[in-house]
Order: C-alpha cells, then structure tokens, then sequence
C-alpha cells in the first residue's frame, strides 16, 4: 500500500537589516541563528521575507537619521517591519514617525525580538523537523566564513561626557569565561581563521564579577582580559595554524602590557585597537576621560621594545567643545610622538542625552572640519611612510577575496596583514596569485609597493 509522503510546511522567511557597530552586528548574527534554530529561513530580500528586522544604530544623531531612513525604506518595500537595536530605546519616537511598525525592542533583547517575529510569522511547528537532534546547528554568519567577532560583554562603566552607550547597554556585563572560550572553539572549528575580539571595554572585562573563576579544560581561568587573551591564544584551527585573535576597544589599563609579550610569542595578532579619543589634557577632562597622554607614550615605546611589529590603531573626537587651537595642535604633536599606525577621526556630533550637549564654547562647523583636514592629513603622512617602510618585506597576509581573471587570464585578490582588521582599516593588494586561492587562506606576501593605506604585493608561500 503506497503512503502519502508528508508535506513539510514552508518555513517563514525573515529579512534583515544591520546597521551600526561590529557589536550591532554580532546581535545581528545571534538573533537570526536563534530564529533558524525555531525553523525560520532567510530572505536576502524584501521581497521574499515575511516580516524584515531593522537593527538600528542610535550613537549619533547621523546615525540615528540613518536608522530612521532603512526603517522608512523597509516599510515601504515590505511593509512588515520589527525594529531593534540601540535606537529601540526610543519607542516612541520611531512610532510617531512609523505607526505601522509591528514592534520596537531595544539593544540586545533577544527574547523580545523572537517574540516579536513569532507574532508577526509564526514559525511553522513540524514534529519532522522540530524533534530531529541538532547538535551543533552552526551560527548564522553575516560575515565572512573566515572570520568572525567574539564579543566579551555587553555595557560599560565610563561616563564620557560625549557618549550614551551606558543608556543604551547599561553598566558592564561580562560573559562567563568559559562560555566564551566554547564559542571561540566552535568558531575555529568551523573554519574561523581570525577572532576580533570586541566589547565596550575590552580592558575591563571580568570587573564587574570580580574576576571569578571558571573550569576550563581542566584548569582554573579567570574572568579578566589576560587570561582570556592567553587561553585564545591556545587556540588552533583543523589543520593546525594559529588563528588570528584580534583585541578591539582596549583601554590601556595597566594589566595591558602583560598581553604583549602574547604578541610577540605569535599567540596574539600583534594589534590593538586603544580608543585615545584626544591627548590635550583639557579635553580630556573635559570629555571625563583620564589625562594619562604622558604615560601612553612611555607605554607605547616599551611596548613596541618588546613587539617591534605591533600595530597601535586610535580614533580621535576634533572640535569637542571648548577644544582650542592650542588644545588641537597638542594633539597634533603628541602624534607626531606618538606614530600610530592607523587612525580614525570624527567630527564632535552632539547626540541627544549626552552631557557634552550642555558644555560652553562650542567650536564652529568651518573651524571643525578645518581641523579634521589637519589631522586626517598628519595620520596620512604617518601612515604613508610606515607603510613604505614594508616595502622589500615580506608579511603574512589572510586572504579576503579572490578575482576573477583579467584579459590575460591573470587572477588579483584582496587581503589584510596583522596590522589591518577588517572594514576599518587598510588592505593588501595581490597581483597574479596562485590556482584555487581561497578566501581565509594565509599567505606570505613580498611587498612591492604601498600608498598612505595599503599595500601592494605578491604571493610568495601559501602558509
């Protein structure tokens, strides 16, 4: 007797949508691996998707109009729209503007979400599908397979008068070591070859548990930034090499000199991302962050004593109020001091909440982009001649993109050294590389040129 096959019902698709922070999008990534998990597929389209996620970023009021605009596009596209994020916090302003949206959640509410998308499509309940084991289902990446963001904690403890992040995240809130290190595993297990690690402040991670302890295999190890630096660093991929971990947003608390000697043992990818912000020690105090500019100097010339390839990567704020000319030009010769490798520099944006909003001497719109043509064109020619000095060196490289052939059948790629994260910084350009090259491949690369940015090269071994 034939039997009727069962017909599984179609899963509802969901769209999303990420804006922001590498932090965003590591929310990003959780909530949709939580709605696969409940049998949800992807859409990579407003069209296909059942209902669309809007991850919104809510740090500046740039990015605030930003967030309101793909809600407005989402709206218009699908009509079906969930809004989530930092700028969630603001209900009522998103309602008032969109009435039609189904739901508002603030920063990292994962339950609330899935809630809200299970109102919104309820998932399609299969006891063919729901009651099949998953052991390991595997994360949903938004970026590449190659690497991925490891985040430590959520929150923060400063009060910078130029911030809200604590309104948004609220106070410290470490992960559990051990639950950390698991996933770091995982994701090198399955084919992660670079970890960026990132938080609010990765420095302080652990402070508001006290540093308490875990088991993990075997062993004691506790909640602090170097004993998760020293454990990840442990860490191997399937055949073999040392990944790439990667420290994002540390403040230069003192125990941030016992990472280095990580870095240079190869454990550490030689790179750390130190949010400075500014050096003058009026703006400083006047920003509520500590004026230790003397220190960090004396403390970036032993570090790099002790890893003479580390790459120190800073954003900086121009034109805070009550910023001078002589508080600028401070800032200007501390780095011509101080010879940072990569630099970022923003314009001081008022945000609303932010008690910069109420300091005196606001500097004018002209006189701030004045100075960040001045300070974008001093970190350019430090970068220009840091970068030319590689030049006849050969570096270690992770592949991020491979080209198809040219007219004579010649095949580029695009890849970073250790001194270049992904997104925020510069790239290694490679001329003519070898058959079946693949994205996430190391490689050791001869440089042969360089610009204020990136580098250019060749394959010399694949690694």
């Amino acid at each position: 007797m034939a039997t009727t096959p069962i017909v599984l019902p179609e899963a509802p698709k969901v769209g999303m949508v990420s804006l922001g922070c590498p932090k965003a999008l590591v929310d990003s990534e959780r909530i949709l691996t939580r709605l696969r998990a409940d049998g949800y597929a992807m859409s990579a389209d407003y069209a296909g998707a059942d209902v669309v996620l809007v991850n919104t970023c809510g740090f500046l009021d740039s990015a605030k109009e930003e967030s309101l605009a793909a809600i407005g596009e989402a709206i218009a596209e699908n009509g079906r729209v969930i809004v989530t994020g930092c700028m969630g916090n603001e209900a009522d302003a998103i309602r008032a503007k969109f009435p039609q949206v189904l739901a508002v959640t603030g920063a990292h509410q994962y339950e609330s979400v899935v809630e809200a998308v299970h109102e919104a499509a309820p998932p399609s309940i299969s006891p063919y599908v729901d009651l099949i084991p998953q052991a390991d289902p595997g994360d949903v990446k938004l970026t590449p397979r190659h690497y991925s963001y490891l985040k430590i904690s959520e929150g923060c403890n400063h009060a910078c008068a130029f911030c809200i992040i604590p309104s948004l995240r609220g106070k410290l809130a470490s992960r559990r070591i051990d639950a950390v290190l698991r996933e770091a595993e995982k994701l090198v297990a399955a084919g992660t070859r670079e970890l960026l690690v990132i938080s609010q402040d990765t420095s302080a991670y652990g402070v508001d548990v006290r540093h308490e302890t875990r088991q993990w295999k075997g062993r004691e190890v506790r909640t602090h930034m170097t004993d998760l630096a020293r454990e990840l660093g442990q860490l191997r991929t399937p055949d073999g090499h040392t990944p790439w971990v990667r420290l994002h947003y540390v403040y230069p608390y003192p125990h941030v000199d016992a990472v280095i000697p990580l870095m240079a043992e190869g454990l550490l990818t030689p790179y750390l991302d130190i949010p400075f912000q500014h050096a003058s020690p009026n703006v400083l105090r006047a920003m509520k962050r500590p004026a230790n500019e003397a220190k960090v100097l004396e403390r970036l010339k032993a570090w790099r004593e002790v890893c003479p390839d580390i790459t120190i990567r800073s954003s900086f704020v121009v034109g805070f109020p009550g910023e001078t000319e002589a508080d600028f030009q401070y800032l200007l010769d501390w780095l011509d001091e101080a010879q940072l490798d990569r630099v970022g520099a923003f314009r001081f944006e008022p945000v609303a909440g932010a008690a910069a909003n109420d300091l005196p001497d606001p500097v004018a719109e002209a006189v701030k982009e004045e100075r960040y043509a001045r300070i974008m064109a001093k970190t350019e020619a430090i970068s220009a001649a840091k970068l030319a000095a590689k030049v006849g060196r050969t570096v270690q490289v992770i592949i991020d993109e491979v080209g198809e052939p040219d007219e004579d059948g010649d095949v580029g790629a695009t890849a970073r050294s250790q001194a270049d994260a992904p997104e925020i910084d510069g790239a290694v350009y490679l001329r003519n590389v070898p058959e079946g090259l693949k994205a996430g491949a190391f490689a050791e690369v001869l440089v042969e040129d360089a610009d204020a940015h990136d580098l250019y090269g060749v394959i010399t071994a694949l690694s």
